[in-house]
């Protein structure tokens, strides 16, 4: 996820140099290949260990992570769509599209299963909550920008139009179930101590909408969606900042009893999507000021993943990493000895 959120950012820098996109294809070459590889090792741990994928998916931390397989898939679409379309041609433009309503589809499936067995059979305690929770439903928040960003090569109203709408649909479901979640976080971090600390890390609307949609013919709707969209998107931005300026005081707070694990990577991919949104929001203002805040956070974030690939390396090669009881498992249980 951190490194196709990566490649994502790269996308859509405000400021460009020369290189700045074979840059940004390394990136999402790599997303790629680790992708297709971490896929194939954790298929033939499946395969190698009986059970193994049953206990994975309802174990009750681990299983929150086949949410990030889900997201992954999405930020590969998303890259597909800045680095490949423009060489590509409108082959891969229709394939995109029917890649994206399949995701949904499956992204719906995996949301209303997964939360059945959390809530019906596993039954966890509000005061355990973690923000790992909300991953079974973040395919629906990424959504909402692959919709907005496979927007820009649709060649007909009769194929964005619909997408532009599921986007939507799909966002809100996606928001408004964080919103829930995060209440449940809220809750925890003021009823409870935080987490251990190794946890901690844890739309072209004028465009597309044709004359008189909804039958409003008397004002331009797709003027007012965009500017309803700046106007919430501003209204959020500082709220996902808040939590992020929180986390960052409570990973600094407990840094010396932290040690390196996969939740690391959580510096990443939220904070790319946070500053993508900066990006964003510049564009829309004009201000260079903010676009030159988030050109600058990227490359903050660029160190940061280099730094967290070698700690990986690193940890994998001493075995305090994917290893039994190293990661999720590491309280747990019967048959993860293996």
């Amino acid at each position: 996820m951190s490194t196709g959120a990566l490649a994502s950012l790269l996308s859509q820098q405000p400021y460009k140099f020369t290189g700045l996109k074979t840059v940004g294809k390394v990136v999402f070459i790599l997303d790629i290949v680790l992708f297709v590889l971490f896929s194939i090792l954790i298929s033939l741990r499946f395969c190698l260990n009986k059970g193994a994928l049953k206990k994975s998916l309802h174990h009750p931390h681990e299983s929150f992570y086949f949410g990030t397989f889900w997201v992954s898939i999405a930020l590969i679409i998303y890259g597909m769509q800045a680095y490949a379309v423009p060489s590509c041609g409108q082959w891969l433009v229709k394939t995109l599209e029917v890649l994206f309503w399949l995701y949904a589809g499956c992204a719906m499936l995996v949301a209303i299963f997964q939360y059945h067995r959390i809530y019906d059979i596993l039954q966890l305690p509000v005061h355990e909550m973690m923000p790992a929770w909300i991953l079974p439903v973040y395919p629906f928040i990424i959504l909402g920008p692959l919709a907005g960003t496979l927007l820009y090569s649709q060649p007909r109203p009769s194929s964005a139009l619909p997408m532009l709408i599921g986007g939507i649909a799909f966002q809100g479901l996606g928001f408004c179930f964080a919103f829930i979640q995060y209440t449940l976080w809220i809750i925890r971090l003021t009823t409870a101590l935080l987490p251990d600390e190794p946890k901690r890390p844890g739309i072209q609307a004028q465009v597309i909408l044709p004359p008189g949609f909804l039958g409003i013919t008397t004002i331009p709707v797709g003027d007012i969606w965009k500017a309803m969209g700046v106007a919430v998107g501003i209204f959020l931005w500082l709220l996902a900042f808040w939590f992020f300026a929180l986390s960052t005081v409570g990973n600094i707070h407990g840094y010396k009893q932290a040690h390196f694990t996969l939740n690391c990577w959580a510096f990443i991919f939220p904070n790319a999507g946070l500053v993508i949104s900066l990006i964003h929001i510049g564009n829309v203002l004009e201000s260079g000021a903010t676009k030159a805040v988030g050109s600058a956070a990227t490359i903050l974030l660029c160190v940061a993943w280099l730094w967290l690939a070698a700690l990986t390396i690193k940890a994998v090669w001493q075995g305090q990493i994917l290893w039994p009881h190293k990661d999720e498992d590491m309280e747990d249980i019967e048959g993860h000895e293996q």
